[in-house]
């Protein structure tokens, strides 16, 4: 093996988020050596959701600069890219965006999902998945084309992070099959399904060639090399979603081994020996290393509602003022306008309030039990449709940082929780950025991936929290939104 796993050697992890785009350079024991963000903007008005996909490279190339400073350029070795899940863009034969991009949780595609479900239910039901969503890229891409006008057909798709990758190389380089899922993409046959694509009226010109993570698909231009400082011909690796970014930079890469990422939203990413199939399409699985699968998914409801209710607040005073108060009302979490996607599909799912709220500090403590019973049924959900949920378990995320919310969330789930030292996705593409100089993928997080500690639930308060996460459950089901055998698995798994 090279030297990619020594602290001679540098990595860069690049993330584009909702907020903002980030860099990490990262040796290869883990320390961080630089880091750096700067802020992306978008426009939200109901199920719309987009962004102007000029500001992610200037962004971008900005934090590579910043968190590179203090780093010889000798010593870089590589880099990836991690994006948001479905967010896709159209683009013409040189690169430039023709339209917005339209973001994971964007919803105007509604009207294609049937088509796209109808056409495409062989693929889809052999991919485990079964049916996919509005916000996915194929509705979305299929929405977009069907908006742009006739001179302009010749064009590019474009997941978030081809953007990048076409800007870092000078030209379009390969997809990573992972942000290719959502688009269709074969992870099976390892192909794009030309016949069904086909009938939808995808050209086949316009997709893009698409690789396994990992894979080297080019490196650094010298246009890029001076907007960023990345030294020219540096590789540049396929890289993964950023839920899967995140679940590699929390080293959660063995059989039953989760990680539950809390930001804006929830987002859940594991690993599994078998490809997980989902009769109710929330659940999909991306291809792991050494023929792992990684089952995931993402939910509406998180650490938003957090931002919606309580804007500008003190934090930190409010999580102290809600932990005296004992309260065990819950909130429904819902952070977006688009319904629920995970762990039940309900469109038109709305936030309500189980129990009695006085004052602010008690609607706080609602909300954060409320995404913690959430994030339970999540799990059991995952447990129901047989997916191994029994390995380690890791939180990251913003909301990770909350010391009372964690542990509130382990108390809730009655199991015991790492937490690592970085807990962010760009992380996870340094990690898998280091595999392009000969590490394995499990080696690399071995060695990188660092944790600050541990959360151990509290039997008691495990027993006086799981009746009202049955009330929750009770509730869901009540109004329509659980199907009544999931209900009832997550009562036994409370009852046990």
């Amino acid at each position: 093996m090279s030297d990619a796993l020594s602290p001679d050697a540098v990595h860069l992890g690049l993330d584009l988020g909702t907020q903002s785009a980030r860099a990490v350079a990262v040796d290869g024991t883990g320390r961080v050596l630089g880091a750096a963000s700067r802020p992306l903007s978008g426009r939200r008005d109901g199920v719309r959701h987009e962004q102007d996909p000029a500001q992610w490279w200037p962004a971008l190339a900005a934090a590579c600069r910043a968190a590179l400073s203090g780093v010889d350029p000798r010593r870089v070795r590589g880099l990836a890219v991690d994006a948001t899940s479905g967010t896709v863009l159209l683009a013409d034969a040189a690169g430039t965006p023709l339209t917005p991009g339209l973001m994971y949780d964007d919803g105007r595609a509604d009207a294609y999902t049937d088509r796209v479900n109808t056409v495409g239910a062989e693929v889809w039901e052999r991919l485990g998945y079964r049916a996919m969503q509005p916000s996915w890229a194929l509705p979305k891409l299929l929405w977009l084309l069907d908006r742009l006008p006739g001179a302009a057909r010749e064009v590019r798709l474009l997941h978030q992070a081809d953007l990048v990758t076409w800007r870092l190389t000078g030209r379009q380089a390969a997809s990573d099959a992972s942000h290719a899922l959502k688009t269709g993409y074969d992870l099976l046959a390892e192909r794009w399904p030309e016949a069904e694509l086909a009938a939808l009226g995808v050209p086949p010109d316009l997709l893009p060639e698409v690789v396994r993570p990992g894979t080297v698909v080019g490196a650094v231009c010298a246009d890029a090399a001076e907007a960023t400082g990345i030294p020219a011909g540096t590789p540049v690796t396929a890289g993964m979603t950023d839920g899967c970014a995140a679940q590699i930079g929390a080293g959660a890469l063995t059989p039953g081994a989760w990680n539950s990422v809390l930001g804006t939203t929830l987002v859940f990413k594991g690993a599994s020996p078998h490809l997980v199939r989902d009769p109710g399409g929330v659940v999909y699985c991306h291809r792991g290393p050494g023929g792992t699968w990684l089952p995931g998914g993402a939910s509406s409801s998180g650490a938003g509602i957090i931002a919606q209710r309580f804007p500008g607040a003190d934090l930190d005073a409010l999580t102290a003022r809600a932990a005296a108060t004992g309260s065990t009302a819950v909130v429904y979490p819902l952070a977006g306008a688009g319904g629920e996607r995970f762990p039940f599909r309900a469109p038109h799912a709305t936030p309500f309030v189980l129990g009695e709220l006085s004052g602010e500090a008690e609607e706080f403590h609602a909300c954060l039990l409320g995404v913690a019973c959430v994030e339970r049924l999540c799990f059991d959900y995952l447990d129901h449709l047989g997916a191994p949920v029994d390995g380690p378990l890791t939180f990251t995320g913003g909301g990770a940082r909350n010391r009372y919310w964690a542990q509130l969330r382990a108390d809730l789930l009655g199991r015991t929780v790492g937490l690592p030292e970085q807990a962010e996705s760009a992380l996870g593409m340094a990690v898998l950025a280091a595999t392009a100089s000969g590490a394995t993928l499990e080696e690399a997080a071995a060695a990188m991936v660092r944790l600050r500690g541990e959360l151990h639930p509290d039997p008691g308060r495990t027993a006086t929290l799981l009746p009202v996460y049955a009330g929750f459950v009770d509730e869901l089901a009540r109004r329509g939104l659980l199907d009544e055998a999931v209900a009832d698995h997550a009562r036994r798994k409370a009852e046990q």
